[in-house]
């Protein structure tokens, strides 16, 4: 049997792991645009020249020849051929054969078609190591730097550019920064760390156009109240985008991103799909459970589901302020709110009949394993939403005749 992944981020790697350990014997070939693997959370590390290359690698130096997996590096896949099971890459049009795929080519940044955004040379995406490779070259020369979106992209290139010295100006259309990761108290704190830091914040506000100089160069970005904001570069991070290209035309049933089953499959047999490119939830233990799960599947057939659809989860940490949100952020009308804060802690809970649908921790998160698990089992907690706070494990145990200890829910 030959296994062929396409990506070697958190679901590529995760599925070349499990197929290894299942299959040792069977050929497994993996394609990558990156040259190495590298942690996208890690990326504003490289910015701030906390760690070089090297150390945003989260897998051992030697992984791929010690589980005997042939690489091949530095090549984008162009087309996909479900009938004849072929995959082409590069410029050369080189083709791959294989028995079972795995598509995890995560997601692209998404450029909008705003001036000359999409055309400038001083415009960047942060999503790829090249991408931070990019920034932090062009940084060198730069003092002014323009990032659009405030989201937790937005911020990481903010932190890292803030900790090389550049005067940073962030375009939010929301009206608070982390408008789909907090509430507006939760944000607030993180907006007041960034100022402080010597960010400047234009909340409210969108590109509209851009000033260019005679080098095809953006020096200013024009904003919808017509400001303008000089600058030496500008980083985009307004959201990404499925990256499927190269799969279009290969019958796979593609809505935003490759439509998979509960199994991990898409609509051909044998090919299967996990992580960003899916559009399910991309945060990176989702995506290693993706990748994991389809691995399985590629292997013994489809005996695994992929049941962690229950929520949305973010952490967030910068300047030593550590966030946690898990499931809804907005509550709807006729949910209950009960929030509880003091000097170094903020909590917010929201209950839709009288389950734990949403949670919020700010300061200390060490005890989140309780809501999480709450949350995803819809637990009913009729009468005991204002102990939410104070709640454990503990509260759900119960104690059998025969002194054996159980789940009470």
């Amino acid at each position: 049997m030959k296994y062929v992944i396409i990506g070697i981020g958190a679901a590529g790697m995760t599925a070349a792991k499990t197929l290894r350990e299942m299959a040792p014997q069977d050929e497994i070939v993996m394609i990558s645009v990156d040259e190495k693997p590298h942690s996208r959370c890690m990326l504003h590390k490289y910015l701030s020249h906390e760690r070089d290359a090297e150390g945003l690698n989260f897998v051992p130096a030697d992984f791929f020849e010690k589980n005997n997996i042939w690489q091949i590096a530095g090549q984008r896949v162009t087309r996909l051929d479900t009938k004849a099971k072929k995959v082409y890459y590069g410029t050369e049009g080189y083709a791959c054969d294989y028995d079972r795929l795995l598509i995890a080519t995560g997601a692209e940044s998404f450029i909008p078609p705003v001036g000359n955004l999409r055309n400038a040379s001083n415009v960047f995406g942060l999503r790829h190591l090249s991408d931070a490779r990019a920034i932090d070259e062009r940084a060198a020369k730069a003092e002014k730097v323009v990032i659009i979106g405030s989201g937790l992209v937005g911020l990481d290139a903010a932190y890292g550019l803030l900790e090389q010295g550049k005067k940073i100006t962030i375009v939010e259309m929301a009206e608070r920064i982390l408008s789909i990761q907090l509430d507006e108290r939760g944000a607030a704190e993180y907006q007041k760390r960034f100022e402080n830091a010597g960010c400047r914040f234009c909340l409210g506000r969108r590109g509209a156009d851009t000033v260019s100089n005679e080098n095809g160069e953006i020096t200013h970005v024009v904003l919808d109240n017509g400001e303008k904001l000089e600058c030496d570069m500008v980083i985009v991070a307004a959201g990404v985008r499925s990256a499927v290209a190269g799969f279009e035309n290969s019958g796979l049933l593609i809505d935003r991103g490759i439509q998979v089953n509960d199994y991990m499959q898409t609509s051909d047999p044998f090919v299967y799909a996990a992580g960003d490119v899916t559009g399910l939830s991309g945060i990176w233990p989702n995506a290693q459970k993706q990748g994991k799960i389809a691995a399985q599947n590629m292997v013994l057939g489809n005996k695994f589901m992929y049941v962690d659809r229950f929520a949305a989860k973010n952490t967030i940490n910068f300047f030593g302020l550590v966030s946690l949100c898990v499931g809804v952020l907005n509550p709807e009308e006729g949910d209950q709110v009960i929030a509880k804060e003091s000097r170094d802690q903020y909590e917010r809970a929201i209950f839709r009949n009288h389950r734990l649908v949403g949670f919020l921790q700010q300061g200390d998160i060490s005890h989140d394993g309780i809501y999480q698990y709450l949350i995803k089992n819809e637990v009913d907690l009729t009468g005991r939403e204002d102990k939410i706070f104070s709640m454990s494990f503990a509260d759900f145990y119960g104690v059998k005749e025969n002194g054996e200890y159980i789940y009470s829910v």
